[in-house]
């Protein structure tokens, strides 16, 4: 089950980032998050203004993501280009405490419920993630660059009319 983050769920929040981080390190890619990725202040931020979602199995927070509707600042510019200039939300943060499998393609696919049109954008490094939003049929649509210059993988879904049906 995914609802918005609310402030009760923070230790979870705290936790489940902790061990998304460890994680990246394990799997090869340290420095996308590095040790404080995301700060505070972003997850404070995004619950404030009603962006934070968690995901629940049988009660327990396993997995937290944010989805922001509107222009993302950083999906501006792209070496090569979007699937469409249609409305979209864009995905960000996606972390989960490893515990149950599967989860990211649950949200994903949440995501794509609520919005029918997502962007999210990845590491280089990160083959997990990558792999995930490719078998979940997000398309490799170029490169974009984040606020301080670092460069990443921009992703895009849209579901046709006949899929917006189906859920």
């Amino acid at each position: 089950m995914v609802r918005k983050a609310q402030l009760s769920d923070w230790d979870d929040l705290m936790e489940i980032y902790a061990a998304a981080r460890r994680f990246m390190k394990q799997a090869g890619n340290p420095t996308q998050w590095g040790d404080s990725f995301p700060p505070e202040e972003l997850i404070r931020s995004d619950l404030r203004l009603g962006q934070n979602y968690v995901c629940l199995v049988d009660g327990r927070v396993q997995a937290v993501f944010s989805m922001i509707p509107g222009e993302d600042p950083t999906y501006q510019e792209i070496q090569g280009a979007w699937l469409n200039d249609l409305p979209y939300c864009a995905v960000h943060r996606v972390a989960s405490r490893g515990e149950v499998r599967g989860l990211a393609s649950v949200i994903l696919q949440w995501c794509l419920d609520q919005c029918g049109n997502v962007r999210i954008d990845t590491h280089d490094d990160n083959l997990p993630m990558q792999r995930v939003l490719e078998k979940n049929g997000f398309v490799k649509c170029g490169r974009i660059r984040l606020e301080d210059g670092s460069p990443r993988i921009a992703y895009q879904r849209t579901l046709s009319p006949e899929e917006r049906h189906v859920h």
